[in-house]
């Protein structure tokens, strides 16, 4: 996307006005998104982004600038404007030798797709969109489907002034199907959206049937629920997208951005226990084709398996090259951004409990009266103590060790950090889900998950 030589001229020019490190990212992002509703196409939009960021360290103030004019003068423009003072770095010496090293790195596929975005054209896109919309009318309650497939093919360039050359592409791809389900008593609604770092071969790991069945299923379901109770009971919290409580109140808690600043409560705690023996607690940014995976970061660093809790026992943060700068923690390839308009941050890519040993049934037994949340949706959180408030989307009973009538309207209520202390039992069946992840460095795509596990005591809001 910018010749090398382009490059070392803007790294060059940065040290010699005194920059310690300096950093080009360049982005071609092309993105497409079908929307259908009730069998009508709403939108069809396709697009091209194209743009760079320049980075510049000194010490570790910070500063970044980003522009969609490519061309050398503007550029140098940007870089001279960021740079303050005189260095040594990427000179070249009497002998003609030093400079800087931009042997390249470049991925090697492991996320790349079987079928990528030309593969297909747009009736290919609509037909699976309208077999999801029939499929999530599952009865005559079911009065609105919308059915939207998302798309996006971007190339990106990392290079830095300590010889860092990395070349990723990142194709991802998500079918989202929200079914509305109406009677007499009111409306109620239901939702499934899978998606992954991969083409259109999303389709045959998840048929659009299948997609748009499960989101009418759960809008019926919902609709001829009753109303949660409320009080504290034991809680089975279901896999899959029931980590986005443990990624919001504890993950963003085990970054750097807050780390660093202290803000965290987890802060410091290197070594210590702070979950419950049975949790251990991961960040993986090499899933294959994971909706959050990449085989660099944003730094152009190789992104790793990092364990973050093992057995309970804080293992490792989150950390990017600004955390790593401030904490001395090595960089764990987290450092992530939306797009160019953005300077990296440390953040989660595919974070997940480990699975346990413990039959999913198994977790059911033994409890007298407690909550089944099968699925969750969105919730709050408050940064730095972990409180959070979130959603139960699908709920059921438990009484007597059985899963009963389903209930609606529930709300779990608690602190990150005490929450993943009752955890009291881990299931076997590990499953994660895609999401969209919004904090510093704006809105990237993650991966939430765990397998089921028993909370022993948990604040449910419901109808007292």
């Amino acid at each position: 996307m910018l010749q090398p030589e382009l490059v070392s001229k803007l790294l060059t020019t940065a040290h010699q006005y005194g920059a310690d490190f300096a950093e080009v990212y360049v982005e071609r992002w092309r993105r497409r998104h079908l929307r259908v509703l009730n069998r009508e196409v709403k939108e069809a939009l396709s697009g091209l982004e194209y743009g760079a960021g320049v980075r510049l360290f000194f010490g570790t103030e910070v500063v970044y600038a980003y522009t969609n004019d490519l061309s050398e003068a503007n550029l140098l423009e940007v870089t001279e404007t960021l740079a303050r003072l005189k260095g040594e770095k990427g000179r070249v010496d009497a002998r003609g030798a030093g400079g800087l090293d931009f042997r390249k790195q470049t991925a090697t596929g492991l996320h790349a797709p079987k079928m990528p975005l030309e593969s297909q054209d747009k009736r290919y896109r609509l037909e699976r969109l309208l077999e999801a919309e029939a499929a999530a009318r599952v009865a005559p309650e079911i009065k609105r489907v919308e059915t939207r497939l998302l798309e996006w093919d971007q190339e990106v360039l990392v290079a830095n002034s300590e010889g860092a050359w990395v070349e990723d592409r990142r194709v991802r791809t998500r079918l989202v199907v929200v079914a509305i389900a109406e009677d007499e008593r009111g409306a109620q609604t239901g939702s499934a959206g899978p998606g992954l770092s991969a083409g259109l071969e999303l389709f045959e790991r998840f048929p659009p049937a299948e997609v748009g069945r499960r989101a009418g299923m759960q809008a019926l379901t919902n609709l001829r629920a009753r109303p949660a109770p409320a009080g504290t009971m034991p809680v089975v919290i279901g896999n899959a997208f029931g980590g986005v409580i443990f990624h919001e109140a504890l993950g963003h808690l085990l970054e750097t951005t807050s780390v660093a600043k202290k803000a965290s409560v987890l802060s410091d705690k290197l070594g210590e226990p702070v979950a419950s023996p049975v949790v251990t607690y991961i960040d993986d940014g090499t899933l294959a084709h994971g909706w959050g995976s990449s085989e660099y970061d944003d730094e152009g660093h190789p992104t790793e398996r990092t364990v973050l809790i093992e057995n309970g026992v804080l293992k490792s943060y989150m950390v990017d090259r600004l955390g790593s700068l401030k904490t001395g923690y090595r960089p764990t390839g987290s450092g992530r951004r939306q797009d160019y308009t953005f300077a990296p941050t440390s953040r989660m890519r595919n974070t997940f409990i480990a699975p346990g040993d413990t039959p999913k049934e198994a977790l059911f037994e033994g409890i007298e009266f407690g909550l089944y949340a099968a699925d969750m949706g969105g919730g709050q959180v408050r940064p730095g103590s972990g409180e959070y408030n979130f959603a139960v989307k699908e709920g059921y009973i438990i009484r007597k060790g059985r899963i009963e009538e389903p209930v609606r309207g529930a709300m779990l209520v608690g602190k990150g950090p005490e929450t993943i202390q009752r955890i009291v039992a881990v299931s076997d069946d590990l499953a994660n889900a895609p999401g969209m992840c919004g904090s510093l460095s704006g809105s990237i795509p993650v991966e939430v998950g765990q397998p089921h596990l028993l909370v022993s005591e948990l604040v449910v809001g419901g109808q007292a």
